[in-house]
């Protein structure tokens, strides 16, 4: 059985080849344009000019094309994700180079210590964690890898992650906030054209029912207000039972005044889609609180007034920049209200968030990049 499973895993993989030195970027979930997998990785792609990459994505990704036109091996599958990725980091481990686990999760860390067999030395492996859910059992699993691997350099995108990371007793952690993944415009907002807009992924935790309930609302009130709405599926293009149930209910809303994209967004078309709109973010708040989203960055970027759920990373980044409102409920007659103020006042919402996205846009690569150039994480105080 255990030859099997080797055979398997073997075969699984790309021909060797040499890349001494080379950094390379580890997505088990890149498969395409959905979500923010794929901006992310091209973005650090470009960053990182001048330095030999290497990404490795999912069994979708063979015909993507990354910054500096780079391709992708594709390598995982979902069903066989979790061998498939022992047997990447044991190849890994054991060449020259670093490691960058570009949407880090606990089951990498206990891959790697798995693959390892001993202590992964400093400058090796660098996991970047978006965001974590604290708990008892969470933690006692951290302070157990921190034991077997304290060289590991750990990044967060905010100062909790961080902190978290600290208290665990990891020593190597860094802040590398999310970066700006799409440019930022260079002119002005120009006229707006009065439309909500709800993008990315439709998922539950992001609030995609309370969205339908609002296009719902807006139908049997015989409203004229566009909204267009993308409903990408997650990275395998599966949906759970209630997101598949709100879609019907979309579907069944007959709203004429509905734009529904079904499908994921090329970079250039999901840049446009927040170009004179309102972004809808009525995310969870026990799970946004302090959780980046980059689509609210990339709403910012192109001048796009947020709605986001109060006391979330997303409406403290708002109100910090007055480039929106925060919801305390994001019940239909919330929602619309705050619609209804930033559409009557759209010039003003759409000038701060225009202003908000280019202080943002200062968001890089470069504590990323400054820790792979030197080895190592530097051993911060922390803030």
């Amino acid at each position: 059985h255990r030859s099997r499973r080797t055979e398997l895993s073997e075969s699984e993989m790309p021909p060797h080849s040499s890349s001494a030195g080379a950094i390379e970027v580890v997505e088990p979930t890149l498969e395409d344009f959905a979500g923010h997998c794929q901006s992310l990785i091209d973005s650090f792609c470009r960053a990182a000019e001048g330095r030999q990459l290497r990404v490795w994505g999912g069994k979708g990704t063979g015909a993507m094309r990354l910054g500096r036109d780079l391709g992708v091996e594709p390598v995982f599958s979902r069903r066989l994700r979790v061998l498939q990725g022992y047997w990447l980091y044991r190849r890994l481990l054991r060449q020259s180079g670093s490691i960058v686990v570009m949407t880090a999760k606990s089951s990498d860390l206990l891959l790697l210590n798995l693959a390892a067999k001993g202590r992964i030395k400093a400058g090796k492996v660098f996991l970047y964690f978006h965001w974590i859910r604290d708990s008892a059992s969470k933690r006692r699993f951290m302070q157990r890898m921190a034991r077997k691997q304290p060289d590991l350099a750990i990044l967060g995108t905010t100062q909790s992650v961080v902190d978290f990371f600290r208290s665990c007793g990891f020593a190597n952690v860094l802040l590398q906030p999310y970066p700006m993944t799409l440019e930022h415009q260079a002119a002005p907002p120009g006229a707006r054209d009065a439309r909500l807009i709800y993008a990315g992924a439709a998922r539950q935790d992001k609030g995609f029912g309370k969205v339908v309930d609002l296009v719902e609302h807006l139908a049997r009130t015989g409203e004229r207000l566009p909204i267009t709405v993308q409903i990408s599926a997650d990275h395998y293009g599966k949906y759970d039972q209630a997101t598949a149930d709100d879609i019907r209910r979309l579907d069944r809303s007959n709203y004429p005044f509905l734009t529904v994209l079904r499908d994921a967004l090329s970079p250039q078309d999901y840049a446009a889609l927040f170009k004179g709109g309102v972004c809808l973010q009525p995310y969870d708040r026990e799970d946004f609180r302090d959780r980046v989203s980059g689509v609210t960055l990339d709403a910012l970027s192109q001048a796009c007034p947020v709605i986001a759920t109060s006391e979330t990373w997303s409406a403290r980044l708002v109100a910090q920049h007055a480039a929106g409102i925060a919801v305390e409920r994001s019940d239909v007659e919330s929602l619309l209200g705050a619609a209804r103020e930033i559409l009557n006042h759209y010039e003003k919402f759409s000038a701060n968030a225009f202003a908000a996205g280019r202080s943002e846009s200062r968001r890089s690569w470069t504590p990323l990049l400054q820790a792979l150039n030197r080895g190592d994480v530097a051993r911060q105080t922390p803030a």
